[in-house]
C-alpha cells in the first residue's frame, strides 16, 4: 500500500498568464508553490503561509479561492501519493525563491492544450490534473 501525504497547494499567475512552478532544494521536479500543514491548520491556512514562506506572496487565506482537491503520485518521493487541496492566488503576482526554494519557474500555459509541449521535470499533480483543467478553462 502507498504512503499518503496531504498538501496545500496554490496556482499563482504573473501578467502574462503564467504558471508558477518551484523547484525544492535537492529535488529535480517542479511543482506548485505548497506543502504539508501544520498541526491545527487548514488547508487553506497552510497554502497561504506556505505561499508567503516558499515565494513571498502574501495573502490572507480568505482570498484564495478553492480548485478542488486531487489525489497524485508525489513528484519527489517513491511509493507515495499526495492527496492535495489546491488553490488559486487571485490577480497577477511577482514571485522570488525564499526558504526550501532552489529555482522558480513560470509556465506559459496559454494556447491549445494539443500544442502544448511541457518540460518533462513537472509534477504529476500539474501534468495529470492541474495542467489539463486549467487548459479546459481556457477553452
Amino acid at each position: 500500500m502507498k504512503h499518503r501525504i496531504v498538501v496545500s497547494a496554490v496556482c499563482v499567475f504573473d501578467d502574462a498568464g503564467r504558471l508558477l512552478t518551484v523547484r525544492k532544494r535537492g529535488t529535480a521536479m517542479f511543482m506548485h508553490p505548497g506543502g504539508k500543514p501544520e498541526p491545527g491548520e487548514t488547508a487553506v491556512q497552510a497554502a497561504a503561509r506556505e505561499l508567503a514562506e516558499e515565494v513571498g506572496i502574501v495573502l490572507h487565506p480568505q482570498e484564495l479561492e478553492l480548485m478542488g482537491v486531487w489525489i497524485a503520485d508525489a513528484a519527489n518521493e517513491a511509493a507515495t501519493d499526495i492527496e492535495a487541496t489546491v488553490f488559486i492566488a487571485p490577480g497577477t503576482w511577482q514571485a522570488s525563491p525564499a526558504a526550501e526554494i532552489a529555482e522558480i519557474r513560470w509556465l506559459d500555459i496559454t494556447g491549445p492544450a494539443e500544442d502544448q509541449d511541457f518540460p518533462q521535470d513537472l509534477a504529476p499533480l500539474l501534468t495529470d490534473h492541474i495542467l489539463p483543467l486549467l487548459a479546459a478553462r481556457a477553452v
